[in-house]
């Protein structure tokens, strides 16, 4: 419980002083408002046109109705990903569980890596053929700036990689755990991935609700294994594999080459030509224009997937953040390299927040609040937790640790934001004085047309009761509106400034006047 709270603190106070942090790099580094500055999206197919009645410009237009008729495509797009995504996850796990808990014929050891070898070789397809789907309905919902069509785009493939990180962990931890000796009568139809392997129908069948004991070690494996073991397996294949595929494409170019010199078919070089001062920059540039470009969103993601790891399960396995740290401190070395010697650096674009991953990090803090709460009030009894059935978990005690949760991290998170608020950073000060100097400026600017302005004797006649009566009967001899009336006792500029400044000497203390 000490361990949730304090990773629950950190998560909030990670999330308001990023906001706060942003704000102030951008200040520093003269970037703050541009992502108010909204580029045309080249693809935005507009019905109409019409001319700004303000600036008067021509602005192409597609009616914000048929757009959300467009966006509520991703209502069935979502359930269906979900669905199959889930559905793939689902059988993985219970084919999992099937081996490695209720087979027990031969190739035991070896069939285990089944549910693996299945993600391995499906995931990637059915992920790359959502996104295809998600990045043609993105296209479809014709956004009119690049920064819309990146922030829905973003959204979406957060939904995917939510689904295929997360889901795994969260049938183990609500769905295995509780409900283990209710459901295990039912996965007998798995039996079928090691019937050609069995000796018997003994070895394939399921044991009984009561003679089932649940793997107590089974959450806290998972969960290591994607902190851990997960980490090196996606450093291997960002850095590792790469190099090796580049290097293999080089030699089997220069193999190619050799061939063709020798058949006496082979292209001329194109540095034949090449200045003697200028061949080392012209192969080098050669050489960097066949790398891929370095994708920046790819580290964002993973940055918010770890945040998401540790914000929802990391009370299962308290060495989570010990174990990024190790990570991060590595491939931040290693992207290092990559971004200078083996990918081609990425076009600069100007921006003053990480955008929608700063909605996507405030939902995984939220959401952490809650399984945090739910995983503490289900294992903090003996670390094994109910046992496989749901019967020792009081749903009242549940729910109430969720809304005690929830409503609490609302409280901590309004508390932490405004004490955040009240810190200053040199990029604040900044922004102070900017604004300081600009008042400054309009004041003195004010200033001197108050010293050009003549002298009070000078503004016209004075006012007295004579005048006033004189005016009132040349006004009455002519018929007039009622506000024609009202406009003709309003004064001139003159007469309302020497009227203010009589009434500023009658207020002034006695003191200011006799040294006056």
């Amino acid at each position: 419980m000490i361990y949730g709270i304090i990773a629950s603190l950190w998560t909030i106070a990670f999330v308001e002083y990023w906001k706060h942090q942003e704000r102030d790099l951008a200040v520093r580094w003269g970037v703050h408002g541009v992502s108010k500055i909204q580029s045309k999206r080249r693809d935005f197919e507009h019905e109409k046109e019409t001319t700004d009645p303000v600036t008067g410009e021509k602005i192409q237009i597609f009616p914000a109705t048929k757009r959300l008729q467009r966006q509520l495509i991703q209502v069935p797009f979502a359930l269906v990903a979900s669905l199959a995504l889930g559905s793939l996850i689902a059988t993985s796990f219970g084919i999992e569980i099937f081996i490695t808990e209720i087979y027990n014929g031969p190739f035991k050891s070896v069939l285990a890596f089944l549910p693996t070898g299945i993600m391995t070789t499906t995931m990637p397809i059915l992920t790359g053929l959502l996104t295809n789907i998600a990045t043609n309905l993105n296209k479809y919902e014709n956004y009119d700036t690049d920064a819309a069509y990146q922030y829905a785009m973003t959204q979406k493939i957060f939904v995917l990689n939510f689904i295929t990180s997360y889901l795994g962990i969260f049938l183990t931890a609500f769905v295995y755990v509780p409900f283990a000796k209710n459901i295990v009568p039912f996965l007998d139809i798995f039996s079928l991935t090691v019937r050609p392997f069995a000796e018997n129908e003994k070895q394939m069948q399921a044991p009984t609700s009561a003679g089932f004991q649940i793997n107590p070690d089974r959450l806290r494996k998972q969960v290591i294994y994607f902190v851990v073991t997960a980490q090196f397996v996606n450093f291997a294949m960002e850095v590792i594999v790469p190099y090796l595929k580049r290097q293999g494409f080089i030699k089997y170019k220069e193999i190619q080459s050799e061939r063709a010199a020798k058949q006496g078919g082979a292209a001329p070089d194109p540095a034949a030509n090449d200045l003697a001062e200028e061949a080392p920059f012209l192969r080098r540039v050669r050489a960097e224009s066949e790398l891929t470009t370095y994708n920046v969103t790819d580290d964002m993601r993973e940055m918010v997937l770890q945040f998401g790891y540790l914000s929802l399960f990391s009370v299962v396995w308290p060495l989570t953040a010990l174990s990024f740290l190790i990570n991060n401190w590595i491939e931040l070395r290693a992207d290092a390299v990559k971004i200078c010697v083996e990918m081609q650096r990425p076009t600069p674009s100007r921006a003053d927040t990480i955008g929608p991953w700063l909605d996507s990090l405030s939902f995984l803090s939220w959401l952490g609040s809650i399984t945090s709460a739910a995983l503490v009030y289900m294992f903090s009894n003996d670390g094994i937790g109910p046992g496989g059935t749901p019967a020792t978990i009081k749903g009242w005690g549940l729910l109430l640790s969720i809304l005690f949760s929830e409503h609490l991290y609302l409280l901590i998170r309004w508390a932490v934001a405004v004490g955040i608020s009240k810190i200053d950073t040199p990029g604040r000060e900044k922004e102070r004085r900017d604004r300081f100097l600009t008042r400054k400026r309009y004041f003195d600017e004010s200033l001197n047309m108050t010293h050009a302005l003549p002298p009070m004797s000078a503004m016209g006649e004075k006012i007295t009761r004579q005048s006033l009566e004189e005016e009132a009967r040349l006004g009455s001899l002519k018929t007039s509106l009622p506000e024609e009336h009202f406009w003709a006792r309003q004064r001139s500029w003159k007469d309302s400034a020497m009227v203010g400044a009589q009434l500023i000497e009658r207020s002034a203390p006695e003191e200011a006047k006799k040294t006056k």
